[in-house]
C-alpha cells in the first residue's frame, strides 16, 4: 500500500494530467464543469512504481464547481512506465514532470493485460491489500494463465474479459453501500435463474467512517454471444424484423422478474406511494423542461400521463413493487449461440442515487425500458423503422405475458407515466451529451403528450 506519507505528493503529481484526461472518458459523468480538484478516498500501490511496471488503484473524489455535496468519487487503475510500447498509445494518460512518479510515464492499466491480470490473480486469491477486498465464490475456480484484453467499445464502465472464460466488470464512478450489480445476480444465483450469470468473485474497498465500496464483478463470459443491440441493428440493416427475438426477450424478463419477486421482498404501492412517485415523475420532468426548451410544447400532454397516474390510485387501485433490473435496454441484454436470453449489468441508472436504484419498483418500469430500446434501434436507421418498433414492442408485451400471466399493455396508465418518464430523461441526457440523437427520444415525446389512444404501445 502506497506509504501516507507520499500520497499529497503522488496526487499532485498526477492531478494536472487527471484534469485533462478524466473529461474525455466515456464513463465520467460530469461532463460540461471543469475538474478543479481531487481527493483521496483511498490510494493502493498494487506493483512498486519504479520497476518496468507500477501499479496504482485509486478512489479519488472528484471536485467540479457549481455541484452539491462533497463530489463523486471514481476508481482509477493507474499504470506506471518509463514509456509506452505503441500497442498502449491509446491508454496513455500522461508524463509526470514532478513528484515521486517524475519522469514516469502514466496510463490507463486496464488497456495493459499485466496489469488486468494482477487484478485477476486478486480475486482467485481473495486478496487483502491495503483497503482492497477481494473475494469469490467458494463454489468457483478460477484458472491462472487466462489472457486479459479490454473491451474499447464505449460504456459506462470498464469491462476486461479473461480468455473468454471470465468477464470484470469494473465500476467507475462508486458509491458506499450495497450495489444492485452484485446483490441482484447474488439473490438470482441463490434463486436458480440461469437468465442472468451468478458472480464468481468481486471486489470491494473498506474505507474508515464509511460502508464498503463494491469495486468490481468477475462474471462467466457468454461465449459467441451477441449484444441484443447490435443484433437487432443487423436485422434492421437487412430488412429482417425481430419480432422471434422480441417476444423470447420478453420471456426472459419476466422469468428475472418472477425470480426476483422470489428472492426479494416485495411492497404494495397504495395511494400515498404512489402520488410520490408520480410526484417526482413531475419533478423531472420540470427540471429537463427548464434545460431543455424543446420540451415545452408538449410540457402539458407529458404531465397528463402523470395525472393521470394519480386517478387510479385516489381511487384504492394499488400496483405490487419489487426489484426490477432498474435500467432494462436491449445493450443490457445477451443472445447465447443457442439462442437463449441472458439479462446482465443491474448496477441501475447510475445517476440516481444508490438508496433509490434499489428500491422496490413496478415491473413495468423495466418494460418501459424496453419498449424506448426498440424505438431507439428503430429511429438509428435511415429512414425511420417505426413499424419494426411497433412489433418488437407488441412482441415483447406478448412474451412477457407468457410467462407472468398478465400482458403489461394491460397496465396501459403506468406503462405510459414511466415510459414518459424515461423519454423526459432520454432528452436530457441527449441534449447534454449527444444533441445529434435529440429527435429520437423527442419523437417518443410527440407521442406520449398525445391522447391516450394515440400513446399506447
Amino acid at each position: 500500500m502506497a506509504d501516507p506519507v507520499t500520497t499529497p505528493s503522488l496526487l499532485d503529481s498526477l492531478a494536472p494530467l487527471l484534469r485533462t484526461w478524466l473529461p474525455r472518458q466515456r464513463w465520467f459523468s460530469g461532463k460540461g464543469r471543469p475538474v478543479t480538484g481531487f481527493s483521496p478516498v483511498a490510494v493502493t500501490e498494487l506493483l512498486p512504481p519504479h520497476g518496468r511496471l507500477g501499479l496504482y488503484h485509486l478512489l479519488l473524489r472528484v471536485h467540479q464547481p457549481d455541484v452539491r455535496g462533497p463530489g463523486d468519487v471514481y476508481q482509477f487503475l493507474i499504470g506506471v512506465r518509463e514509456a509506452l510500447p505503441p500497442r498502449l498509445a491509446p491508454a496513455l494518460i500522461g508524463h509526470v514532470d514532478e513528484g515521486p512518479l517524475a519522469g514516469r510515464t502514466v496510463y490507463e492499466a486496464l488497456y495493459d493485460p499485466r496489469p488486468a491480470e494482477v487484478l485477476l490473480e486478486a480475486l482467485r486469491t481473495r486478496a487483502r491489500i491495503g483497503s482492497l477486498r477481494f473475494d469469490r465464490d467458494p463454489g468457483h475456480d478460477i484458472r491462472t494463465g487466462l489472457v486479459a484484453r479490454l473491451i474499447t467499445a464505449e460504456q459506462s464502465n470498464s469491462s476486461v474479459v479473461y480468455g473468454d472464460t471470465f468477464i470484470l466488470k469494473l465500476l467507475r464512478r462508486v458509491v458506499p453501500g450495497v450495489n444492485p450489480d452484485l446483490e441482484i445476480p447474488l439473490a438470482l444465483a441463490r434463486e436458480g435463474c440461469p437468465r442472468v450469470p451468478a458472480p464468481t468473485a468481486w471486489a470491494r474497498a473498506e474505507v474508515e467512517h464509511e460502508e464498503p465500496y463494491v469495486l468490481a464483478v468477475l462474471q462467466p463470459f457468454v461465449r459467441g454471444a451477441a449484444d441484443g443491440w447490435e443484433l437487432a441493428l443487423r436485422e434492421l440493416a437487412k430488412g429482417e424484423d425481430f419480432v422471434a427475438e422480441a417476444c423470447a426477450l420478453g420471456r426472459a424478463t419476466a422469468e428475472v422478474h418472477t425470480a426476483l419477486a422470489r428472492a426479494l421482498p416485495t411492497v404494495t404501492l397504495g395511494h400515498a406511494q404512489l402520488r410520490a412517485l408520480s410526484e417526482g415523475m413531475r419533478q423531472r420532468l420540470g427540471a429537463a423542461v427548464q434545460a431543455v426548451p424543446a420540451l415545452r410544447p408538449y410540457e402539458e400532454g407529458l404531465r397528463q400521463a402523470y395525472a393521470d397516474l394519480d386517478r387510479p390510485a385516489a381511487g384504492g387501485h394499488a400496483w405490487t413493487a419489487q426489484r426490477i433490473h432498474g435500467d432494462l435496454h436491449l445493450g443490457q441484454c445477451l443472445r447465447a449461440a443457442d439462442g437463449t436470453w441472458s439479462l446482465i449489468d443491474f448496477e441501475g441508472e447510475p445517476a440516481r442515487p444508490l438508496a433509490e436504484r434499489r428500491l422496490p419498483q413496478p415491473p413495468v418500469r423495466d418494460i418501459a425500458g424496453m419498449l424506448r430500446s426498440f424505438d431507439y434501434a428503430a429511429h438509428s436507421v435511415r429512414p425511420p423503422a417505426p413499424d419494426w418498433a411497433r412489433g418488437c414492442r407488441a412482441a415483447y408485451c406478448a412474451g412477457y405475458a407468457q410467462v407472468a400471466g398478465r400482458d403489461p399493455r394491460t397496465d396501459a396508465v403506468l406503462l405510459r407515466a414511466f415510459e414518459t418518464d424515461k423519454a423526459v430523461y432520454e432528452v436530457l441526457y441527449e441534449a447534454r451529451h449527444r444533441p445529434d440523437w435529440l429527435p429520437v427520444p423527442l419523437s417518443a415525446i410527440r407521442r406520449l403528450a398525445a391522447s391516450d389512444q394515440e400513446a399506447r404501445p
